[in-house]
């Protein structure tokens, strides 16, 4: 009796493995249906800033594969005054346009920065570096920027530090918030994308990737601060 229970076990062992690979799959292929869904599914005609950008002929396939679900948010955001971005371009926009401007890779780190910046102290540091104000009271911060004087700090300590610690470069600047925020964001995505690597996901790279340009771009947010809004 004791011999058959043994091997029952050994039989159900292995059941209760597929078991769990068969849910994992059937996660990993939800999932990818309502991203695909998303991406795909909002068949809706140009009307945003960005919408224009991913139907323009210069724009590459790879950069267009990027802007349509930053078009898309858009055509969310732009018809709820509660979604309106504090900065002058929106986030979406600055993104959009970094995309574009500078290539991919180089945009969504830039895109990175700037989400983590936009934060409820923005305000605060837009008015302590004595920064510009739109015509409707949106902080004006363009991709890209004059250097006014001497930095304080140094970009490349800054950067370094980050590097080291995501968010330090950004209190060394003096923008201690900034990178609260740099820091958090930073491990978020980082533990998403090993917990992913962990379960064998299939969305394994696509984790590991934004955990990437995540981390590029609170290095490269520690390098701006310090050369353009230390003081």
């Amino acid at each position: 009796m004791i011999v058959r229970r043994l091997n029952l076990t050994h039989q159900l062992k292995p059941m209760g493995l597929l078991h769990s690979d068969t849910v994992r799959i059937r996660n990993d292929r939800s999932i990818l249906f309502y991203f695909l869904l998303f991406l795909f599914g909002s068949l809706t005609f140009a009307q945003t800033p960005a919408d224009s950008l991913f139907k323009s002929e210069e724009t590459t396939p790879f950069q267009k594969l990027f802007l349509y679900p930053i078009a898309k948010w858009q055509n969310i955001s732009y018809s709820n005054d509660a979604l309106n971005c504090q900065f002058h371009p929106s986030c979406s926009n600055y993104g959009a346009q970094a995309i574009y401007q500078k290539g991919t890779i180089t945009g969504l780190i830039m895109t990175s920065d700037r989400i983590i910046r936009c934060n409820p102290h923005a305000y605060g540091y837009h008015k302590k570096m004595n920064g510009t104000f739109h015509k409707d009271g949106r902080l004006n911060d363009s991709i890209v920027l004059k250097q006014n004087g001497i930095p304080t700090k140094s970009p490349l300590l800054a950067a370094g530090l980050s590097m080291a610690v995501p968010g330090l470069g950004r209190v060394y600047s003096g923008r201690t918030m900034d990178g609260a925020f740099g820091f958090l964001m930073t491990g978020l995505a980082l533990n998403a994308a090993l917990n992913s690597i962990k379960k064998e996901s299939i969305f394994a790279p696509l984790m590991g990737g934004a955990a990437l340009t995540i981390y590029a771009g609170e290095v490269y947010g520690a390098y701006r601060s310090a050369k353009y809004y230390s003081k």
